[in-house]
């Protein structure tokens, strides 16, 4: 039997981040995760899966020692967003307005996971464990179990940092609530010939929005929401009558471009309806999936880091077991409703710019006019998207 503080299932970014938090309250910890990430080299394209990461999210990182491997790397900076249906009701922010040098940052997935496991490589309190994910899970009064390879590992507690489909969550029995919404999500990437962007725009349409995320260097990733026979039908055509339906569904200030690669997959709602039970906890998208509307979702798992963080760090300076049931309630009672309040802010958006019926365009348009317009109001909206 390995003896250690904490298990992680799960070394994607919210895993990693989770086991570097640990391990910076001098926690011993053991990840488990069955694929190691893909070694960077700078002719690689750009990968389909990106996250915007906010200021607050970079933030955690950069404390953690997992954000400066990204500098290394490649990421783009934006400095504006912007959002409309009508044009002359846009509502856009500008990192300026609140004396910022940008928003946040667009980042390839495996790019950050890849920085975050720089850092955990190096950090004497963790141990990866590669190639499978453990077979069993399992807890009593004394721990949590990992059976891995053949070997046991205990620890005082286990992360669910699996994902949406996550075993952790089906040996801890804790149930999930959710739904699959009626659009699927296909992301394309371009190469650009306008030089790197610093903003990134969202048009709503009543089948869905289509927006733009800069990359790095004069490459983009589009992304375009709508019902899934129409992306189904999208990825069956050649790339020239590819392009030629983004020129005619997208904004003329996409400007040109040529297609790199593309892929589609569908959006689901998920939250459990517990964070934790016994000694197995839920953070990211093992606790909650959400509608990508405003690329909240790894940042929302990012908090849950912090959060989990804080109450075991105070936990730790009390004495206080870090399994306890007090401590593990003060985590899942400050992140539960912080998550429902945006997975709901995310489906008014979604109910509300999916109907096509005239007042009520007319209500959402008149909405965003006067949002651009609110100052104070735009200001903390603009801090809290940044998780500030």
């Amino acid at each position: 039997m390995h003896q250690v503080d904490i298990l992680i299932a799960g070394g994607g970014m919210v895993g990693a981040a989770s086991a570097l938090a640990m391990a910076k309250l001098g926690l011993t910890v053991v990840v488990f995760e069955p694929q190691a990430p893909q070694p960077f080299s700078a002719e690689q394209p750009m990968d389909l899966r990106v996250s915007a990461i906010s200021q607050a999210s970079e933030q955690l990182l950069t404390q953690l020692g997992g954000w400066q491997g990204v500098a290394t790397m490649r990421s783009a900076p934006y400095r504006t967003l912007e959002t409309w249906e009508w044009q002359g009701s846009q509502v856009g922010f500008d990192a300026h307005e609140l004396d910022m040098t940008h928003l946040g940052h667009i980042v390839e997935n495996r790019i950050l996971q890849l920085s975050l496991w720089q850092a955990m490589e190096t950090h004497p309190n963790i141990t990866l464990k590669l190639g499978q994910a453990p077979s069993r899970y399992w807890q009593d009064e004394q721990g949590a179990y990992a059976l891995w390879g053949g070997e046991e590992y205990q620890g005082q507690l286990l992360l669910g940092c699996d994902g949406a489909r996550s075993a952790v969550r089906q040996a801890a029995g804790i149930g999930v609530s959710g739904w699959q919404y009626r659009q699927h999500c296909f992301a394309i990437n371009i190469s650009t010939e306008a030089e790197q962007q610093e903003g990134t725009w969202q048009e709503f349409h009543p089948s869905g929005p289509r927006a733009l995320l800069p990359l790095s260097g004069q490459h983009a990733s589009l992304v375009w929401y709508d019902a899934p026979e129409k992306i189904a039908q999208l990825k069956r055509l050649p790339t020239a009558q590819l392009k030629q339906a983004i020129q005619a569904a997208f904004p003329e200030r996409l400007g040109e471009f040529d297609i790199e690669q593309s892929a589609s997959f569908p959006l689901t709602r998920q939250h459990a309806k517990a964070y934790f039970a016994g000694r197995m906890v839920l953070l990211g998208d093992a606790a909650h999936t959400i509608n990508p509307l405003a690329g909240q979702g790894v940042n929302l798992g990012f908090k849950d880091v912090a959060t989990l963080s804080k109450v075991v760090s105070d936990a730790v300076e009390k004495g206080q077991p870090i399994a306890s049931a007090s401590v593990l309630k003060a985590y899942q009672r400050r992140r539960h409703p912080d998550n429902l309040a945006m997975q709901s802010a995310m489906d008014a958006f979604y109910l509300m710019f999916s109907n096509d019926h005239f007042p009520l365009k007319l209500l959402r348009n008149t909405g965003l006019a006067l949002a651009q317009r609110s100052g104070p109001i735009k200001t903390q909206v603009m801090k809290y998207a940044m998780g500030l």
